[in-house]
């Protein structure tokens, strides 16, 4: 017996907490276990539409700790496959929700579909569950700054590098995991040494180009940096094409090469130029210094 939710719920948003909130309270009224069913990988990666192009908002492991810090019991990550994706809402219903998990109560969003049968009405699909015994609960999309939040429009925001919006609609900062790697020096000769990050995860969004108020943690410790993260190209001192993430961590010069970085994003300050000099690019960057400190709260 069990209070379930599924969906791929990619940056456990405020829209997927208010399903997962749902679950938890009827979980709690009926002293039984709150499931959130999902899937991995992205069903675009294994049918191939348009995978080239997706970009996810959390790893597995981030959507995981979101969701059961959020209260639920169980997170249940089910391998997406090209069988599975065959797999009818009825089928789906019948051998996973009410089969393998036991579930009495499904909760679902306003536009929630189940299966391979993509066209079927949600009514439809809700009137299959009720005739197996299975409860819907239907939860309408949450409203922010008079939009329905929703993880295409939040991997948009942070394409156009609107970080605020993107955490506004989150309900918390936007962030960044990776491994510290050498670049080539060039900022610790300015005074602003760098912390050139490869992604832990090439799959995770990167916002677009440009400057950023960061708030930065190290080696996996929970101490808090103010930190400025330029995403770009760097115009100014290479031409190169490739996109690189550079972190000057405010008041730290330690060797941390090879170490775990996170940063969150908290505000986007100025677009990614190219300055004239590297001394008027110095300039700037001792501005965006003050700026950061004015902006980040530890």
């Amino acid at each position: 017996m069990a209070i379930a939710t599924t969906g791929f719920f990619d940056g456990v948003h405020k829209g997927h907490r208010l399903i997962l909130d749902e679950v938890v309270k009827l979980a709690r009224k009926d002293n039984t276990s709150g499931i959130a069913i999902s899937f991995w990988p992205h069903p675009r990666n294994v049918l191939q539409q348009d995978a080239y192009a997706l970009r996810l908002l959390t790893t597995l492991e981030e959507k995981k700790k979101l969701i059961l810090e959020a209260g639920i019991d169980e997170f249940v990550p089910l391998p997406f496959t090209r069988e599975f994706s065959m797999m009818s809402t009825h089928d789906f219903l019948k051998d996973y929700i009410k089969g393998k998990f036991s579930v009495t109560t499904l909760v679902i969003g306003y536009d929630h579909k189940l299966g391979h049968d993509i066209n079927m009405p949600q009514s439809e699909m809700i009137s299959i569950a009720e005739s197996m015994g299975i409860n819907i609960v239907r939860i309408g999309e949450f409203i922010e700054d008079g939009l329905t939040v929703s993880s295409t429009k939040i991997r948009r925001l942070l394409r156009a590098g609107n970080v605020v919006t993107a955490r506004n609609f989150l309900g918390y900062p936007y962030c960044l995991c990776g491994i510290v790697v050498k670049g080539n020096g060039i900022g610790r000769t300015m005074g602003f040494p760098t912390a050139n990050m490869q992604l832990s995860y090439p799959l995770k969004l990167v916002p677009g180009d440009g400057v950023y108020a960061v708030r930065v943690y190290v080696n996996n410790l929970d101490v808090p940096y103010r930190g400025i993260c330029n995403i770009g190209k760097r115009p100014t001192i290479s031409n190169n094409s490739a996109v690189t993430i550079e972190t000057n961590i405010l008041d730290y010069d330690e060797d941390i090469y090879g170490l775990d970085l996170k940063i969150e994003f908290i505000s986007r300050m100025r677009n990614e130029i190219k300055f004239p000099s590297l001394n008027e690019l110095t300039l700037q960057l001792q501005r965006d210094r003050k700026c950061a400190r004015n902006i980040i709260e530890l």
